[in-house]
């Protein structure tokens, strides 16, 4: 019991002190623990902050401490933090593109809506909801832009697969449910 009290203390420091999202393998390694264990350790954890302020959010293959959602207003107040711009609807329009089909260029965004959208991109990258994902090995080896741990936070998500299904998404899986 008391080592697993000791592991318990040293997730709750490596992800305070850490401050960004934290790999799962990574973590498990340093603590020489197998992803089950730690998953057990970290749910306990969570059980434990039920009552306070914060909890360890699941962010795809890592984990990160946070502060609850409800308690935002007043750390912005403490910390005098100005409020972010809320999000244009060329901004969602784009996330919503690169969210869907990721890894995307800026050509196949601009595709999509059919004006130019390398400034929105760049408001997105520069905000740190999308991250350059690498170049494809395509002519002109252009930029690919998927979204980040950042994006998956703020809209609260634990991976990109819990995005709303598409209209036309759930319309072709109830067309091959009924085909079986």
């Amino acid at each position: 019991m008391t080592k697993l009290s000791e592991l318990e203390k040293s997730i709750q420091a490596i992800l305070f002190a850490s401050g960004e999202p934290y790999e799962k393998d990574r973590l498990a390694k340093i603590l020489e623990i197998d992803r089950d264990t730690l998953e057990k350790i970290i749910e306990r954890i969570n059980e434990l902050y039920k009552k306070t302020a914060f909890v360890i959010l699941e962010l795809d293959q890592s984990y990160q401490m946070v502060t609850r959602a409800e308690y935002a207003q007043v750390i912005q107040k403490a910390l005098e933090v100005k409020n972010n711009t809320p999000l244009s609807q060329a901004a969602l329009e784009v996330l919503a593109i690169i969210a869907y089909n990721q890894p995307v260029t800026k050509s196949f965004i601009e595709q999509v809506r059919g004006v130019d959208s390398g400034s929105v991109v760049n408001s997105l990258v520069a905000k740190g909801l999308v991250e350059e994902q690498g170049r494809l090995e395509i002519p002109g080896r252009p930029i690919s832009y998927g979204t980040t741990e950042h994006f998956l936070r703020c809209f609260g998500m634990k991976n990109i697969e819990a995005l709303p299904k598409l209209p036309q998404q759930t319309q072709m899986q109830q067309e091959e449910s009924t085909e079986q």
